[in-house]
């Protein structure tokens, strides 16, 4: 009877174990799908910031290289969620990561087609004769930069408050959006020539709004993970921290551009 408990003792060990790898392989699966779309975006960013720039004319062919990355990326998360999703035994914070995870691949795999369809904008301005740069396009462009990177850094270390702070910088980018629209159609209007390379930058901001959209998703699907909150469409806004988030503080981290360059231990530096 004694060797029998042992046994089913060390098999519930084991398979608790086993449970454990799993779920930890699913969020280093995430972090690393994280590291190579915030790789594509920033190369995208970088470009459209300096579309004439010799040192950035390779950057567009890059995001090009690393969308099938991304989109296999995509199909291996889902399939570990899956085989999760088809054990029986997991607690409430399992399944709010598996049902996070499923949610945020769908989102960062949209940032990378975004990322695609602004190298595709560099492109065609490329071939346009140089017009007057956007005066508020760069500043726009760091906004969205900063809320990526606050969301994945949020994801890397369950930091509701970082993720808080994304949600808060979405209407910022906004009225970037909505001024550019406006210098953009001034300028239409009183030079003809500006006509192509407008439309190129109006569909810019637009794929910029979107990235900033589905990081406020991300950020979302963060704080539902770790908190069981469902913030969606403005709910439950005030989210104080709670002991359950990591480091127990409520002062935020900063996040860089490279939001991984502040974890090296599970992402280290960009190795696209």
């Amino acid at each position: 009877m004694t060797d029998g408990s042992e046994r089913r003792d060390e098999m519930t060990s084991a398979t608790k174990i086993t449970g454990a790898v799993l779920y930890d392989t699913l969020v280093n699966y995430l972090v690393s799908m994280s590291r190579t779309v915030e790789g594509a975006m920033n190369r995208a960013l970088d470009a459209l910031i300096n579309v004439d720039g010799t040192r950035t004319s390779d950057l567009p062919g890059e995001v090009f290289l690393l969308e099938p990355r991304i989109n296999e990326m995509e199909l291996v998360i889902d399939e570990h969620a899956i085989r999760l999703l088809r054990r029986s035994t997991f607690n409430d914070d399992e399944m709010r990561l598996i049902v996070a995870a499923l949610k945020i691949t769908n989102d960062l795999e949209r940032i990378g087609d975004l990322a695609v369809n602004l190298a595709q904008c560099v492109t065609s301005l490329r071939e346009m004769p140089k017009v007057e740069g956007i005066e508020e396009l760069a500043p726009m462009a760091a906004a969205v930069r900063s809320m990526v990177g606050r969301s994945l850094g949020a994801l890397i270390f369950k930091n509701v408050e970082m993720a808080l702070q994304v949600l808060e910088s979405d209407d910022a980018v906004d009225q970037y959006r909505d001024r550019i629209f406006e210098e953009l159609l001034r300028r239409m209007m009183q030079e003809p020539a500006m006509v192509s390379p407008g439309l190129q930058y109006v569909l810019a901001t637009r794929h910029l709004e979107r990235i900033a959209d589905h990081a406020t998703n991300i950020s979302e699907d963060i704080i539902f993970w770790v908190r069981g909150l469902d913030v969606r469409h403005g709910r439950g806004l005030l989210v104080s921290k709670g002991p359950g988030d990591d480091n127990g503080s409520t002062t935020s981290s900063r996040v860089t551009e490279n939001s991984y360059s502040l974890h090296p231990g599970s992402a280290g530096g960009l190795q696209d």
